[in-house]
């Protein structure tokens, strides 16, 4: 039976289908009024096609509901445009209306334009965008890149599948587990007083697989975590394409990583793409040379330790500092405003430093601008000789407690690069951090997981035993694309005796880990092979191909910045019948 909508798509019609008798539906994507003749470019999700109505007698009952963004139908036969656009694979021909159906009206009034030469769409307001968000998604470019995203999710599903990998869904409703953000919970109606926890991520399941005797487990799982929305995070929930192997290394998670991910970037872009093997960075270098975890490799500039150059200085603000330095090369040539406005940039909160000292080692060998009257020869001298100062460069000086000054220069490296043009352009640069510690300090002086808690750290029982705990390393990773963390990734500690010591450094009895981590507890006394895995971040990964800065782009029905579904209305107001039924009583302030 034909389509009573459709014989033909917008997009698929040529000069070789002149003459055919054809319907098409879509949407009223712009209307020109030639007087006696009026032009409707009608538009799909495949294309676009021009209909003219040369008779508007025959429509004057419809014309008034026809205007931008309804959705119409149209018969008509297909003929030979005069004025072809070449824009377009439709642009030889266009339809001769002969009946108009209309089958969905819109309100002459649209809250934005959708698709308009005259507006960019990132100049609404994001808020009122994702309030409509049917109409931004309407958008083509915002269209295209959730299209995109379903052909990433397809093409990450089939190579897992020919590297042996076997899809297995696990639950939703969970138990609460520290996975370093708040759980998103869910009160039982028939348990009182208890909850479930959605999962910020299958890990004890995932685990559980391999304990069960599945060899290759994957899953692209939505994870739930509530924590503070960024421009390249979304709030409250996110997709990953979780993976985990038995009998598996460190080195076999990077073969597949590496085998994987850059054959999707490869497909889905026309930019240069690492292949792998992969450059791998300690945890430790990276912090020394980038100031942060996640480094951008296109940008070419280095953070250098300069304390011993200022040693004997007389120079208050370097006085018992860590100080770090920013060699430029060719910096000399920037003026002094820049100078100034990289002062601005470090001192701003977000950024959170005292000062930004700088100088500029001119081509006449003089040093000049900034602290160039505390630089004396000898650090002169010290600058050139083991840290490759050159005639033409300027360096930016960071002068602080040790962490903050590496934050600071880590920030201050970022905007270097992006306001001097730095960064290696239409290029994807992955990669792996390598060596993360197993634990850190918190806030409060005690001692808590790094990353992921259910790692196995580097020497096993004996280094926890033996060593400092912040000295202790765990076999976690990431991958890092363009500066932007896009998978995190372990072997796992599959041990219960090495995990009840773990958790006991973190502060953790054995009683807890067996009430909080039973199930995995127990497992574990049956027979676990070695395993280790990881999770590329879908969101994050689209959004790179994209070529996109916002997160919110690539998710069809994302939270706004407060995490709220402005479309949905959620979170909401719930009646007292349903607080009741799961036995809760809402706190007033």
């Amino acid at each position: 039976m034909n389509n009573i909508y459709r014989t033909h798509n917008c997009g698929e019609l040529n000069i070789k289908n002149v003459g055919q008798e054809v319907r098409l539906s879509g949407w009223v994507q712009r209307i020109r009024n030639l007087g006696a003749m009026k032009f409707i470019d009608l538009r799909d999700q495949y294309g676009i096609t021009q209909i003219v109505i040369s008779d508007d007698e025959k429509f004057k009952e419809q014309i008034n509901d026809i205007v931008t963004e309804c959705v119409i139908c149209i018969h008509g036969t297909v003929v030979e445009r005069s004025n072809k656009n070449n824009k377009i694979p439709t642009g030889e021909i266009e339809i001769d209306a002969q009946k108009i159906e209309i089958l969905g009206k819109c309100k002459s009034t649209l809250p934005f334009e959708v698709n308009s030469e005259k507006v960019d769409i990132n100049s609404v307001r994001e808020d009122l965008r994702l309030e409509y968000r049917f109409l931004d998604l309407r958008n083509d470019r915002i269209h295209n890149i959730i299209l995109l995203r379903s052909q990433v999710m397809k093409t990450l599903r089939q190579k897992l599948y020919e590297l042996g990998f076997s899809e297995i869904q696990t639950p939703i409703l969970a138990n609460s587990s520290p996975e370093g953000a708040r759980d998103y919970l869910v009160p039982s109606r028939l348990h009182a007083g208890e909850f479930y926890a959605l999962p910020q991520a299958p890990q004890q399941f995932k685990q559980l697989l391999m304990v069960s005797g599945f060899d290759k487990y994957f899953q692209i799982a939505p994870c739930f975590r509530d924590e503070d929305p960024r421009a390249d995070r979304a709030p409250g929930e996110f997709y990953q394409v979780d993976f985990e192997m038995s009998f598996a290394t460190q080195e076999d998670v990077f073969k597949v990583v590496e085998n994987v991910i850059p054959y999707v970037f490869k497909k889905f872009t026309n930019w240069k793409v690492d292949e792998g093997p992969f450059i791998r960075i300690p945890y430790r270098e990276a912090m020394e040379k980038y100031g942060i975890d996640k480094p951008d490799l296109r940008n070419p500039l280095i953070i250098q330790d300069v304390t011993n150059v200022f040693e004997n200085i007389d120079f208050n603000a370097f006085k018992d500092k860590t100080i770090k330095a920013i060699i430029v090369p060719n910096g000399a040539e920037q003026g002094r405003k820049f100078f100034d406005k990289m002062t601005e940039f470090a001192t701003t909160d977000e950024v959170g430093a005292k000062g930004l000292a700088w100088t500029k080692f001119e081509k006449d060998g003089t040093v000049q601008g900034g602290i160039a009257k505390f630089i004396t020869d000898e650090a002169k001298n010290k600058l050139e000789n083991e840290y490759g100062v050159k005639a033409g460069d300027s360096i930016f000086f960071i002068a602080d407690e040790f962490h903050k000054a590496q934050k600071i220069a880590g920030l201050v490296r970022i905007e270097l690069g992006k306001r001097l043009d730095l960064l290696e352009k239409d290029t994807y640069r992955f990669c792996f951090i390598v060596d993360f510690p197993m634990y850190e300090l918190s806030d409060e002086g005690t001692v808590d997981f790094c990353h992921n808690p259910f790692s196995m750290p580097q020497g096993g029982l004996e280094a926890l035993e033996s060593k400092d705990p912040l000295d202790v390393l765990a076999y976690q990773f990431d991958l890092v694309c363009n500066g932007y963390e896009t998978m995190s990734g372990a072997v796992r500690n599959h041990d219960p005796e090495i995990m009840v010591k773990a958790f006991e450094i973190a502060g953790y009895t054995e009683e807890d880990v067996k009430n909080r981590f039973g199930a995995l507890y127990n497992a574990f006394q049956y027979g676990t092979p070695p395993h280790a895995g990881a999770a590329p971040g879908v969101d994050r990964m689209v959004m790179l191909i994209a070529d996109s800065t916002n997160i919110r782009e690539v998710i069809a029905f994302p939270k706004n910045k407060k995490a709220r579904d402005l479309l949905m209305r959620a979170p909401s107001v719930v009646t007292k019948q349903q607080l009741d039924d799961v036995h809760i009583s809402i706190k007033e302030d």
